[in-house]
């Protein structure tokens, strides 16, 4: 990482990241066996990536377990750079690396210099376990989900989608703010529509905002269009009253339950739904630490959001044209890594303590975990190999029919 320099002029200065020294490393190393242990007592299992991801990060940043020699040609001076992990579950170094390179790319060689809105959407929580379990199954989720909103703006501009053409870039985060596996879209939507007639270059037209009846019909059309795919593919079961999940076991998947007596399955369910997955008090409810008044004022930030069957919508952050800077750190928020060291602390009981960015509203701020239960909270955020987390739509994919004209 940079520094200050001695001399307080401002100068940068490398210092290397000393990850053991963290208290992330040091729950990991301490308590991470301890899970494996309790697991085999119950005849189960992690799945081998899972395994991955802790191994590697317990070597990320140790000049032990490899390194490069960096030489200044004209001076000679020397210095040896730990190798990364580059795992994508829950190392903060690797996360914040790349949370910053995605950020750079995003906002200086994909957006073109127009405005910008960000929509996040979320699921309920069967489909959080199926995305996790089924990536496939995702990927499927989310064209709906693109081509609801962009026939939305299309038609919103007053085009048809032969003459209309919008863009988007989708970045998929798997947690949420208490470490609880929530699969949700964070989609980057050029804010209007890309036009193209006469076989002239295609000129860029603005979209008003959504307001709040248009997102709670945009959430509907989703919600049933999610229900219909999922339906047809065998992955979910309606009735007049509820859905639930309609599993084959004996699919070759790394959430099989009952493949090789696997435990993840039981840990990406209690992650999703706020349990403790292992220690003493598995199956009960995630402790929460309440240290202010709930709040009774309504949320101003629910003016663009709305709310179907378990389904959410989001679009009240946007940003215009000439807004480089905060182009880049909406970029950067929605790549940030899964797990902040600065937030994690352990208590003197033991427990390990995990603030919240943003208190929720019935007045929790904290969670509390028991070490191992910390572990199993981990191993679920892990994702699966070859899953891509982040998708190009429209105009900016590479392969759009409309990529011969510079959109810039």
């Amino acid at each position: 990482m940079l520094a200050q320099g001695r001399d307080g002029l401002g100068k940068n200065a490398y210092e290397r990241h000393q990850p053991e020294q963290t208290l992330l490393y040091q729950l990991v190393e301490a308590h991470y066996p301890a899970l494996v242990d309790q697991l085999a007592q119950q005849g189960k299992s992690l799945p081998d990536h899972v395994h991955r991801e802790f191994e590697a990060y317990l070597k990320c940043g140790r000049l032990e377990h490899g390194f490069l020699r960096v030489r200044c040609d004209k001076c000679h001076f020397e210095r040896l750079v730990a190798f990364s992990c580059k795992k994508r579950g829950f190392c903060p170094s690797c996360g914040a690396r790349r949370m910053a390179e995605t950020a750079a790319l995003l906002a200086d060689e994909v957006f073109p210099d127009v405005p910008l809105r960000q929509w996040v959407i979320s699921f309920p929580f069967p489909l959080r376990f199926l995305f996790a379990a089924y990536p496939q199954a995702m990927g499927k989720v989310l064209r709906i989900v693109y081509r609801a909103i962009s026939t939305y703006l299309i038609h919103k501009a007053g085009f048809s989608l032969k003459d209309g053409a919008t863009g988007a870039v989708t970045l998929i985060q798997r947690f949420g703010s208490a470490l609880s596996l929530n699969i949700h879209f964070h989609i980057l939507f050029l804010d209007g529509v890309y036009v193209h007639r006469d076989n002239r270059p295609p000129r860029f037209q603005r979209v008003k905002a959504p307001d709040k009846g248009e997102l709670e019909k945009l959430i509907q059309l989703i919600s049933q269009r999610v229900g219909h795919c999922l339906e047809r593919q065998g992955l979910l079961e309606q009735d007049t009253e509820s859905a639930w999940l309609d599993l084959d076991p004996a699919e070759d998947t790394d959430a099989t339950p009952d493949k090789a007596g696997w435990a993840l399955p039981h840990l990406l369910g209690s992650s999703v739904s706020y349990r403790i997955a292992a220690g003493p008090q598995q199956g009960q409810k995630a402790f929460m630490i309440r240290t202010i008044r709930p709040l009774d004022r309504p949320d101003p930030g629910l003016e663009r959001v709305a709310k179907a069957n378990g389904f959410s919508l989001h679009a009240g952050v946007s940003c215009e044209a000439r807004q480089r800077g905060k182009r880049e750190r909406l970029c950067r928020y929605m790549a940030r890594p899964a797990v902040a060291i600065p937030r994690l602390s352990l208590s003197s009981t033991g427990k390990v303590a995990y603030t919240l960015k943003t208190p929720y509203r019935d007045g929790t701020t904290q969670m509390a975990f028991h070490p191992v239960d910390f572990m199993a909270r981990l191993a679920a955020l892990a994702p699966k190999p070859r899953v891509n987390l982040t998708r190009y739509h429209g105009v900016l994919a590479p392969n759009h029919r409309w990529r011969t004209f510079d959109t810039h």
